[in-house]
């Protein structure tokens, strides 16, 4: 059975070294990132994200910049994009989760989230922490790996783990 293991962080630079070592360790196509993008005030602009960035053949995107919170994240899981959740605003979503959000727009992250099996209390705690600017680093996997993710996120002192 799959699980999701996801972290809050308020430090950019933290969250981008948990990546990293999730990475190290196996983890891929599995992590997801969402964080306000608080560089876009609609539309693209110099130092904004990069649209047109693809995907390699190593799941990391190419080209990926952002002037607004994510900052070097957004290279750091498959599929980034940008997208505007009413009562949020601009959001930038990487890995699994870009798509899960943007076919859930209308429900805002919380929606997304209780679609992807996490509880509607603890979804709506993620998107209060979205909207004040922290980041979510998320990886779905099962149930074995589950507790590796917990550990390496938790090592580097995320504001909050949980498995879900």
């Amino acid at each position: 059975m799959a699980k999701t293991v996801i972290a809050v962080f308020s430090n950019e630079q933290v969250a981008k070294e948990a990546i990293e070592d999730l990475r190290r360790a196996g983890f891929d196509r599995e992590i997801s990132i969402l964080a306000r993008d608080q560089g876009r005030e609609g539309g693209d602009r110099e130092g904004g994200l990069n649209m047109g960035a693809g995907a390699d053949a190593g799941g990391i995107s190419d080209g990926m910049t952002t002037g607004g919170v994510l900052g070097g994240l957004a290279g750091l899981a498959a599929g980034a994009g940008a997208l505007v959740i009413p009562g949020i605003g601009p959001l930038i979503a990487a890995g699994p989760i870009a798509g899960l959000l943007s076919g859930a727009a209308t429900g805002g992250v919380a929606g997304g989230l209780i679609d992807w099996g996490i509880p509607e209390t603890e979804s709506r705690e993620y998107e209060n922490d979205i909207r004040q600017g922290k980041m979510l680093v998320s990886v779905r996997c099962d149930e074995q790996r589950a507790d590796q993710a917990n550990k390496i996120l938790k090592d580097h002192g995320a504001d909050q783990v949980r498995i879900h």
